[in-house]
């Protein structure tokens, strides 16, 4: 899947909002640290900081919502950033985008903190993790 590509099926997938531009994909994709995977179409960027990885993006063709592709790019996101020695996951969501926040609470993320107006007026964000590792053996 090519940064045009990836660009293209954010535009889609979050209609009337900003995306990220082609430009801005292939820059994510050379940094070091990057997780990057994709299936049937959807993909999911991330970037793993010391012994955190962010989930930048994830987008899922709305033809293909709700068969499980979500789900799997968020699993295999979890995955790169353990091997990449990640004990925590995190991402900032749209709050009012009911359907990200049943995937992300089905996939074991959970709520810490929002973010007021970070989608600009009156769209805040909810800012969400997910421990790889058990506390005990961090």
């Amino acid at each position: 899947m090519t940064p045009a590509e990836m660009a293209a099926l954010q535009a889609l997938c979050f209609k009337g909002l900003e995306c990220w531009s082609e430009a801005a994909i292939a820059e994510v994709l050379f940094q070091p640290g990057v997780i990057f995977a994709h299936l049937q179409g959807g993909f999911v960027l991330g970037r793993v900081i010391l012994d955190e990885a962010e989930l930048l993006t994830l987008a899922v063709p709305p033809d293909l919502r709700g068969r499980g592709v979500g789900r799997h790019l968020l699993g295999e996101f979890a995955r790169q950033a353990q091997e990449m020695g990640a004990g925590r996951l995190f991402l900032e969501v749209d709050a009012g985008n009911t359907a990200a926040l049943a995937l992300y609470a089905g996939a074991g993320w959970l709520p810490v903190g929002r973010r007021r107006n970070y989608y600009g007026r009156d769209r805040d964000a909810l800012t969400l993790v997910r421990d790889l590792v058990e506390p005990s053996k961090v």
